[in-house]
């Protein structure tokens, strides 16, 4: 299987060329925008690493700098049992890379004049009023006191409002919070879920906080939340106002929520590992571990109505990249302006104050923001703003190096490889002036 996967990798690798065409975004050679080819090369070399280690079955790679592609290509497998090798237009589960386009459209409306950050959400979603916060007791028992404020759309933007994930249960109050939501059904938007994405705010309405709304930084169900929010303030469905509003006039042409059977052909089977540590694919059926519940195939099967913001959506490579460059060019992408240079700033700078995502990270609107290079552990700059997904697929944008990067594979869990920080890694080596 190692060496299968491996030939097909090598005999699949694109060179720099007009069939790995991204979407509007022109290739160059690597030098002509400060990249050498030589040290990019050594991305394939750490996929095909992973790939013989059976981490991946494949991935597709894009680096950009300057408006141009300089790096485009792809690698092994899409699906190893049905021989389908992996495509530079392969769709890929974006999971909670999602959160940074919902987040764009939130920001959309608020240029608009629908709302201020700093309203309360209830004033549009008012079964978010007058919230509780959860208090434990020494002998593990809980009981819940009136918050002191409101959650704010800020709190929202920034994973500051005190509500949870179901899946996020590592100590407490973490654990009881998961508890309440498997009991009361609440989805982390990760498996066939039935009804809209309107039942949210109504569930979570009826459950406490894990903290005083804008003290803490937890990541949980905000920016599904959102996406209600986006439906009652402009009158469409999430669904509706990714497509009208961002993705038709950016191009975006591969994003959707859900797939219909010729799409669902392009889509990447999603791998873990069996027992002997060779690769094995999961099926469409939902999987369940403790309060986790995700599925491979809901894209694609179930009632295809909810519209989860925080981990709904499908893409390419190509798309994906069409959403960074705009962010990147300040909020404008081949003459269509989506929100002004000065909110793309504001979204990509630290907006938890003291708090912390990890050392050197803080949160943004969307986006972890690098304040601190020197505490990361990795070779980046600060203000690189990044963020990642549940089946192993992330980017980063690094407004000094006029740069981004995107590596899309599909496996789970995705913290058992260590591919996606050896592709930064191997980005940043690669900048020569």
């Amino acid at each position: 299987m190692k060496f299968f996967k491996r030939r097909a990798a090598i005999g699949l690798l694109l060179l720099i060329g007009g069939s790995a065409a991204a979407q509007g975004l022109p290739h160059t050679l690597p030098e002509d925008v400060g990249m050498s080819a030589e040290r990019l090369a050594r991305i394939g070399q750490q996929v095909e690493q992973a790939m013989e280690q059976d981490q991946i079955a494949g991935a597709v790679a894009m680096v950009a700098r300057d408006g141009r592609v300089a790096y485009f290509e792809r690698f092994g497998m899409a699906d190893i049992d049905d021989g389908e090798a992996m495509e530079t237009d392969t769709l890929f589960r974006l999971a909670s890379m999602t959160k940074p386009i919902t987040s764009l459209a939130v920001m959309m409306l608020y240029e608009e004049g629908h709302f201020l950050l700093n309203d309360p959400v209830s004033r549009y979603l008012p079964e978010l009023a007058e919230p509780d916060v959860i208090v434990m007791h020494p002998n593990g028992e809980h009981d819940s006191a009136p918050a002191q404020a409101e959650i704010s759309i800020h709190d929202l933007l920034t994973h500051t409002s005190g509500i949870g994930y179901r899946f996020l249960a590592t100590g407490e109050p973490h654990a009881t919070i998961s508890s309440l939501y498997v009991m009361a059904g609440i989805s982390d938007g990760l498996t066939q879920t039935e009804g809209r994405i309107e039942q949210l705010p109504r569930l979570l309405g009826e459950l406490p906080l894990l903290f005083e709304p804008g003290t803490e930084y937890s990541y949980g169900l905000n920016t599904d939340v959102l996406g209600r929010l986006i439906e009652v303030v402009s009158g469409l469905s999430l669904a509706e106002f990714f497509e009208q509003r961002i993705f038709r006039p950016l191009g975006m042409n591969d994003t959707r929520f859900y797939l219909d059977s010729a799409q669902a052909e392009r889509l990447a089977s999603v791998y873990t590992n069996a027992p002997d540590g060779s690769l094995a694919e999961l099926g469409p059926e939902p999987q369940v571990a403790g309060p986790l519940t995700y599925s491979a195939g809901f894209h694609y099967e179930g009632p295809q109505t909810y519209f989860s913001g925080g981990a709904g959506l499908v893409s390419t490579a190509s798309d994906y990249a069409r959403f960074l460059q705009l962010m990147l060019n300040g909020g404008e992408l081949d003459g269509v302006r989506l929100v002004g240079p000065k909110t793309v700033e504001f979204m990509t700078r630290n907006q938890i104050g003291e708090l912390n995502v990890s050392p050197g990270v803080k949160f943004g609107l969307g986006f972890a923001v690098v304040e601190d290079p020197g505490l990361t552990g990795e070779t980046q700059s600060e203000g690189n703003y990044y963020w990642g997904g549940f089946f192993n697929t992330g980017f980063f944008v690094d407004p000094d190096e006029r740069l981004f990067a995107i590596l899309l594979t599909q496996r789970f869990p995705p913290d058992q490889t260590n591919v996606g920080d050896k592709f930064t890694a191997a980005v940043y080596q690669a900048i020569i002036h």
